[in-house]
């Protein structure tokens, strides 16, 4: 045989050799390559998530994380630890009122020649100045065994800071806005005031200096702890004026070691009158600064009423500059500059004298009485007894006599022309405008009715409606307005039925808080929204039942009263578009419900009879409800007086009077409409 070698399969051999040999080369290159290629895009990704890591930490504010995002290398170079830098974005953006942080054009670049990465970012915030302009920052990106670290300097707090570096800002605040009443009158604003100072050296030593503290304390309601406090001050010395609080020109009593030099402070003359509506203005809270950071400590501002409601309108705007100093104390960039504003001075409808006429009738009794332009809409007093002294609040009140207030049974806090309450036979007037538009109610209609109690039958139990004595047995719809006839109504409100009575009821606006700036409830018919038995119907036809309104809310229901049939919806600031207008009864209707309610007034059995010496036509009506007391064995009282100008619409006052009964409203107010 001859084995001599095939030249053919030789070459072959040799080339699938080659060929192998080459694919595996190409293989290893190209896993190589690849392998390069991944690890390349995974430095990238690195450096792209560690950039957007520490923006998101700058607009976030999370300066802890912040400083555990820095090379170690920059640290020591700039010669800060990590808690220095942390402390200094802490000091530098909270001086400021650094917020409201985001930044945009974000980017990460890659250097390729040198592989390396840099973050550059534009950063927007707004300082207690207003918006600051755009700041551009550019930094690198250290790459570590483990991820990619920021290099830092003080140029990443403001591009232009250099180490050694300080910022600050130096403000000033325009005027506080004025409220005016419908005259013009001041309701709340600056005015002429005394400040209260310590003269150390006029105290005395010893015994004569503890005694003269304590007289100063009990004085100013203030303590001898808080006067040391002032006192220990580093600045204070023998010949310095202590400022310890404002008091008025005609408060300034002569005690040794207390000094008094003029100024002027937020001032308001209405006093109690006027404190629930007006409010008052204080120092700002910690948890004020944390919902508006361009707030600073000692910032003042207004802390409830229109005050607080109207505290942007108020408020001036800030202005100053935000600079950057050199190490030696010189300025040498200007952040940001703001000029000051004046806050709006606001005119609201109120008559300052009316207000407070109102609130000395009721001679510290419990009460809230509330005035209208029926016509127009407009609140002439809104006023609420007993009140507190909103000038003692603003000035501020010791913790002793905060608690007095907050401890007070008679709660001189609530505004009680909101707080809602069962409004008693003041109801009636819309009781009988929905039956006469409904056609169960007429003029000449009449009830028969004997005794004092009544109910519609046996399944009522125990419950009764009863009437007051002297009253006639055959009573129409006029005796029933003279008398206050609970009989009368409560059988009106079950012939008409609960679907009439309730459509009638929902053309008033019992679901609305009205568009005003103060805070209340909308006034409710039942619980449940419906008549869920014939006792509750009747009981709400006299204004008792579940039915819950605010004086303020009977004041704008019974407008349509006065104005022929249109139901006026309330305002408060001057010069307010025309408020909107419902037709809640016919104009009709109105007028003879009008003209009932003149007979209340005229008719010497009228239970408004006393408000019959008045210069023009008034038409009233008197409210009573009864409620449970705390002592289950009583019920309590409240009485309400409806009063308006039944000829020119000058007029329409709605007054509640806690623990006393209509009539008894009517004799403490009626010099008021006589």
């Amino acid at each position: 045989m001859d084995r001599r070698t095939n030249p053919e399969r030789s070459n072959r051999r040799k080339w699938l050799i080659i060929g192998g040999v080459l694919t595996v080369i190409v293989l290893v290159v190209g896993a190589v390559i690849g392998y390069t290629y991944w690890q390349d895009e995974q430095r990238s990704n690195q450096a792209v998530e560690a950039g957007q890591r520490f923006v998101e930490n700058v607009e976030n504010q999370n300066y802890e994380e912040i400083a555990a995002m820095l090379s170690e290398s920059s640290l020591e170079e700039k010669n800060y630890t990590r808690e220095e830098v942390q402390e200094r974005y802490q000091t530098i953006f909270g001086g400021i009122g650094a917020s409201d942080l985001y930044a945009d054009n974000i980017q990460i670049i890659e250097n390729e020649k040198t592989d390396e990465f840099s973050l550059q970012y534009d950063l927007h915030m707004t300082t207690s100045l207003g918006e600051l302009s755009p700041q551009s920052y550019q930094t690198a990106l250290v790459e570590t065994e483990d991820n990619f670290l920021v290099e830092w300097d003080t140029a990443l707090i403001f591009p232009e800071m250099d180490t050694g570096d300080t910022v600050q800002i130096s403000m000033q605040t325009g005027e506080r806005g004025n409220i005016f009443d419908r005259n013009g009158e001041l309701l709340a604003g600056k005015a002429p005031a005394w400040e209260v100072g310590l003269y150390p050296a006029l105290l005395g030593d010893g015994e004569e200096r503890e005694e003269n503290l304590e007289a100063i304390a009990d004085t100013f309601d203030t303590s001898t702890e808080q006067l040391e406090n002032l006192l220990s001050a580093s600045w204070v010395s023998d010949e310095t004026f202590v400022p310890v609080t404002l008091v008025d020109e005609d408060d300034r009593p002569e005690l040794p070691g207390v000094l008094y030099q003029e100024t002027t402070a937020r001032a308001y003359p209405l006093g109690e009158a006027g404190a629930h509506l007006i409010g008052y203005t204080g120092e700002v809270f910690a948890e004020d600064i944390e919902e508006d950071p361009t707030l600073q400590p000692g910032d003042i501002i207004g802390k409830s009423g229109l005050e607080a409601t109207f505290e942007q309108r108020l408020r001036g705007e800030k202005g100053g500059t935000i600079n950057i100093f050199d190490a030696d104390g010189d300025m040498k960039t200007v952040l940001q500059e703001a000029s000051v504003s004046d806050g709006e001075d606001i005119t609201i409808t109120i008559d300052r004298a009316l207000q407070n006429t109102y609130f000395e009738t009721f001679d510290g009794e419990s009460g809230a009485a509330v005035v209208t332009e029926p016509d127009t809409g407009e609140l002439l007093v809104l006023t609420s007894s007993p009140s507190y002294d909103p000038l003692l609040m603003a000035r501020g009140i010791s913790a002793e006599a905060y608690q007095a207030y907050a401890d007070d049974e008679a709660t001189p806090f609530l505004p009680r022309y909101t707080a809602r309450y069962a409004p008693g036979s003041t109801f009636k007037a819309i009781t009988g405008a929905i039956g006469l538009d409904n056609g169960t109610t007429t003029v000449e209609k009449t009830h028969t009715i004997t005794g004092y109690e009544w109910q519609m039958d046996e399944s009522w139990g125990e419950h009764v409606i009863t009437r007051v004595q002297n009253q006639p047995t055959e009573v129409n719809l006029e005796d029933a307005y003279v008398y206050s006839d609970n009989i009368y109504f409560a059988r009106e409100a079950l012939e008409m039925g609960a679907d009439n009575f309730m459509t009638g009821l929902e053309k008033f606006p019992f679901e609305e808080s009205f568009d005003l700036p103060i805070p209340m409830n909308p006034a409710q018919i039942t619980n449940s929204g419906s008549f869920d038995n014939e006792r509750l119907l009747a009981d709400t036809a006299y204004g008792q039942g579940q039915l819950l309104m605010s004086p303020l809310h009977q004041a704008v229901f019974f407008s349509p009263f006065a104005t022929g049939g249109d139901l006026v919806f309330p305002t408060l600031e001057s010069n307010e578009e025309m408020p909107e207008r419902i037709q809640p009864v016919t104009a009709e209707s109105a007028d003879t419900v009008r003209d009932l309610l003149v007979q209340v007034v005229e008719n010497p059995n009228g239970t408004a009879h006393a408000l019959s010496e008045a210069s023009g036509p008034i038409a009233a009506k008197t409210g009573t409800t009864e409620i449970q007391s705390q002592d289950e064995d009583r019920m309590d009282v409240n009485g309400f007086l409806l009063a308006f100008d039944a000829q020119e619409q000058s007029f329409l006052s709605l007054i509640l009077v806690e623990n006393a009964e209509g009539v008894d409203v009517v004799q403490q107010f009626s010099s008021l409409f006589n």
